[in-house]
């Protein structure tokens, strides 16, 4: 299974389900189908502004229409890992998975999501290493500076 947390929309389809989308609203009534289909291609936009609209698209969803929570807690939890809020998306894959424990989707998912928490969590190490070993050395170097002197 590819990496759903790399699949991104195309700008044709976007477009297309943003448009029923603000149809809907303009008349002031957007169907659950319509909201769903936009938050959906939102979550798998490349800009995070639109990633976290679908996020509360999909939240406003999950609250009002009970029949699509395991789609909405899905794709929530793609959203928010999108975003690298990696503990609300294994929340999310949590709730799902407590509703049905042997989604093979959603396990993957879940197994998605702590790779890339331990990948930039042993970046996010590297980085502050880094930091330290500069520090150090222009700590070592001032105090090598002033004894000179």
């Amino acid at each position: 299974m590819d990496d759903v947390l790399d699949e991104v929309v195309s700008s044709e389809d976007l477009q297309k389900f943003e448009k029923v989308y603000h149809e809907q609203l303009h008349q002031g009534r957007v169907t659950h189908k319509a909201q769903f289909e936009y938050a959906w291609c939102l979550v798998r936009s490349k800009y995070a502004a639109d990633i976290r609209k679908g996020i509360l698209l999909l939240k406003d969803l999950f609250n009002t229409h009970a029949e699509g929570k395991r789609d909405y807690l899905f794709y929530l939890a793609i959203g928010n890992a999108r975003i690298k809020e990696y503990n609300k998306a294994l929340h999310y894959v949590k709730a799902f998975l407590d509703i049905e424990p042997a989604n093979q989707q959603v396990l993957v998912l879940e197994r998605q999501i702590n790779k890339r928490m331990e990948k930039e969590g042993l970046i996010g190490i590297a980085v502050a290493g880094g930091a330290v070993l500069a520090i150090g050395s222009l700590v070592g170097l001032g105090i090598a500076l002033a004894s000179k002197k």
